[in-house]
């Protein structure tokens, strides 16, 4: 595994890792952190880079400046294409497929706004930590679009259909509580302890068997994408599979024995 993506300069992102957690940070607070096109080309460079690291858990956020975990798309993008330019940067896989795919856990540090394409990169993430503030929502009906990111597609699944009608259609937005009330995201937390918060749940997932991590987070995400049996069968297979594993064997042996496992990762 190699750790040279935390030595390489990006233009728009920062990359560094602690321990086992490694943070992205989206980095243009002169636009709010606007998702455009060298960001998303940057993110789809780094995270499967990392994902061949040491890293068990990776942290996206926005850079603080800005109050803006991501403002949305870079609109002068938007108005720039056409259909036909619109089509190819609109293929597959993009920064939101790169991210829902990814094996590695991935946490949204929703440092502030979550707009937009914000939103629809927060939602391809596996948990969304909100900071209390900060505002959430799908406006893009207020320029006379759609959500293109994934947005009416995973937002339905984690908020339910008529919630997020609302919101789609509307263009609303709204704050980090409501958001939480509603299953949109996780936790909500005061600014003097969100970084303490994120950091403590990053530090919690990362001592965990990253094999484990990786079949545990496969699992759950089918239970939105198949049927019940169905999901329920995968389940069975995972879980058998990690019967074979290394680290299946230090897990219960470091329980009987009462100390710490040390994972191989096999």
């Amino acid at each position: 595994m190699s750790d040279d993506v935390f030595a390489e300069s990006f233009e728009s992102i920062r990359v560094g890792r602690e321990g086992g957690v490694a943070t992205v940070t989206i980095d243009r607070p002169d636009d709010r952190n606007a998702l455009n096109a060298t960001v998303r080309s940057e993110l789809k460079a780094a995270l499967p880079a990392i994902e061949d690291s040491e890293a068990r858990v990776i942290v996206l956020t926005g850079s603080e400046e800005c109050n803006a975990f991501v403002a949305g798309a870079d609109v002068t993008e938007l108005r720039d294409r056409d259909l036909l330019a619109q089509r190819e940067a609109s293929a597959r896989p993009r920064v939101y497929e790169v991210v829902d795919g990814l094996a590695t856990p991935v946490i949204a540090a929703v440092n502030g706004h979550a707009l937009g394409g914000g939103l629809e990169l927060a939602t391809a993430c596996d948990i969304r930590i909100a900071e209390a503030g900060g505002k959430l929502g799908q406006p893009e009906i207020n320029l006379g679009l759609i959500p293109g990111g994934g947005g009416t597609q995973r937002l339905p699944r984690l908020i339910g259909e008529g919630r997020a009608m609302r919101l789609i259609l509307s263009g609303e937005l709204i704050d980090a509580a409501e958001a939480a009330d509603i299953g949109l995201v996780a936790e909500v937390c005061d600014p003097e302890t969100f970084d303490d918060r994120v950091a403590e749940l990053a530090g919690a997932i990362a001592e965990k068997s990253p094999l484990a991590l990786e079949f545990a987070k496969e699992s759950v995400r089918a239970a939105s994408r198949t049927g019940l049996d169905e999901g329920i069968d995968y389940e069975a297979q995972l879980f058998v599979q990690l019967f074979a594993t290394e680290d299946k064997n230090e897990g219960i042996d470091a329980f009987f024995q009462d100390r710490e496992p040390e994972w191989q990762g096999r």
